[in-house]
């Protein structure tokens, strides 16, 4: 009999990811067939996976309201992608059957069975769309239960909101679809994490009070008999066992959204820890895109020694960067718009480093963008580009979503990397080289002897493609790169070691 586990919260951000995966690792150390699952997630930082189902009965699209022809690929929240690798097994669109991709002004990208089925206020998703979500996560639930011992189902934000009960999809309705265990995770470091259990379990639906087998506490620092008193009078009140409390330690999982970025308007580095001094330190400086998507892209450059990966505002300095990359947005047009009027455009014009664009940034490095109001909330038709690149690109309806791999060609900033790399592609226009560049890949991207664009997400995940991009940059330097490997340890492992040490899983597994 397959059991499902919900990994609820008692807030958003309290460690639901770092426990899901963990015990999808754990499970998997132990020889389990597990599976993730997110009945629904909201997130830009998504991932390209082969599509589980073929059904077209939940209205899939373009995104503009006309059948799209059926694609083998799909997209999934970050996280549960990295759940399944936490899980060893392939990530399909049945781990996250139902994401939502904020685009601004309320409004989101409805994705559903990882295909695009339109823009949405959330009125009008609840309204007109909730009925077949509910449908096509209870269904891709149902398909992994079929195929595996353990289905890790993670929750979204906190169980208790009592004004969402009637249509939590990721919550309350996982857990009566699924008949699952609950898991109630609260994050000590922010304090009053007793009151938020409590007063979770008070507000949470009566049928899914009842399937509460446990609570976590994450983020304590200190000494844990110190908790004793709390846990006791806490378990005394509710009758619900305290099953673990886990130490404050980040295991370095891909963040799920950009949430856990800096705010538009404030700086901040990444990569700093790693002990190499700053004189033989590069800094990759990231403008802080307003609906930056996708932003995992940069995390293998802040794991290398040496390399510090700041997020800059748009109204801030280039100065003391190094080289540069544009990473991608859920709206080019207007984070485009955002750029010029920071005047972040003449910053870049101006910089004499390697430049990189990823996407939507690649697309923002042309000389235009037509038929722009097809994505951007304006009614301007063209936009004018950094123009660091000789390319336009025009919006049009169809998106592409695809996996790929490719030969690339080493030039520019990422001269010398030959070879074979791959990652994915998610995507709405069609870039055309309009003077002479150099190509990254045969038929995509395009690149000068500094700058470089390509659709390719994922690139850095290439250690061709990563280890020329940062050698070329300590040479333009004149900076000796440090030696060393990537300072980050196997995340999945650490997350697994969390669970297996510090929680109870008898309760929950049954």
């Amino acid at each position: 009999m397959t059991r499902t586990v919900l990994v609820a919260g008692t807030a958003s951000h309290v460690g639901k990811s770092t426990v899901a995966a963990g015990l999808c690792r754990h499970l998997a150390n132990e020889g389990r067939s597990v599976a993730p699952f997110k009945a629904q997630n909201m997130s830009n930082n998504a991932r390209v996976v082969p599509r589980a189902s073929e059904d077209d009965s939940v209205g899939a699209t373009d995104g503009t309201g006309t059948a799209a022809d059926k694609d083998p690929w799909g997209e999934i929240g970050v996280s549960q992608y990295v759940q399944a690798r936490a899980a060893r097994i392939p990530a399909t669109t049945d781990h996250n059957p139902v994401l939502l991709k904020p685009r601004g002004d309320g409004e989101s990208q409805l994705i559903v069975d990882g295909r695009a089925v339109g823009h949405f206020e959330a009125g009008t998703y609840y309204d007109d769309h909730w009925d077949d979500a509910l449908s096509a996560a209870s269904a891709a639930h149902d398909r992994l239960a079929s195929e595996h011992d353990v289905v890790v189902a993670e929750g979204a934000g906190s169980i208790a909101e009592i004004n969402l009960h009637d249509r939590d999809l990721a919550n309350v309705e996982t857990a009566r679809f699924a008949d699952a265990n609950i898991l109630l995770v609260a994050d000590i470091e922010r304090g009053g994490a007793f009151a938020s259990l409590v007063g979770t379990l008070e507000l949470m639906p009566e049928d899914c009070r009842e399937q509460v087998a446990g609570c976590v506490i994450t983020k304590f620092r200190g000494d844990r008999s110190i908790l004793d008193p709390g846990i006791e009078q806490f378990e005394d009140r509710t009758g619900v066992p305290v099953l673990g409390v886990l130490p404050y330690d980040d295991p370095g999982l891909p963040e799920e959204d950009s949430v856990a970025l800096p705010a538009v308007e404030e700086r901040s580095i990444r990569g700093e820890d790693d002990g190499v001094p700053a004189d033989r330190s590069v800094t990759v400086a990231v403008p802080r895109l307003p609906r930056i998507s996708n932003a995992t892209d940069l995390e293998p450059l802040a794991a290398e020694p040496g390399v510090r990966v700041a997020y800059v505002p748009l109204d801030g300095s280039l100065a003391d960067a190094d080289a540069v990359v544009i990473p991608g947005t859920k709206n080019t047009v207007d984070d485009l718009l955002a750029l010029r009027d920071a005047n972040m455009h003449e910053e870049l014009r101006t910089f004499d480093g390697p430049v990189v664009g990823l996407c939507g940034g690649y697309q923002m490095l042309g000389e235009e963008i037509t038929n722009a109001a097809l994505e951007g909330t304006g009614e301007d038709e063209r936009v004018e580009g950094v123009g660091l690149l000789p390319i336009t690109t025009r919006f049009d309806p169809d998106k592409t979503v695809e996996a790929v791999t490719r030969e690339l060609a080493g030039v520019g900033p990422l001269e010398g990397a030959n070879g074979e790399v791959s990652g994915y592609e998610i995507h709405v226009g069609e870039t055309e080289v309009v003077g002479d560049v150099k190509r990254p890949f045969a038929d995509e991207g395009a690149a000068t002897d500094r700058v470089l664009g390509t659709y390719l997400h994922g690139l850095f995940e290439n250690e061709v493609a990563l280890d020329a991009f940062v050698e070329g940059v300590f040479e333009s330097v004149g900076r000796e790169r440090p030696d060393g490997d990537s300072v980050a340890a196997d995340p999945y492992e650490r997350a697994a070691s969390l669970i297996a040490e510090y929680v109870d899983l008898s309760p929950i597994l049954g």
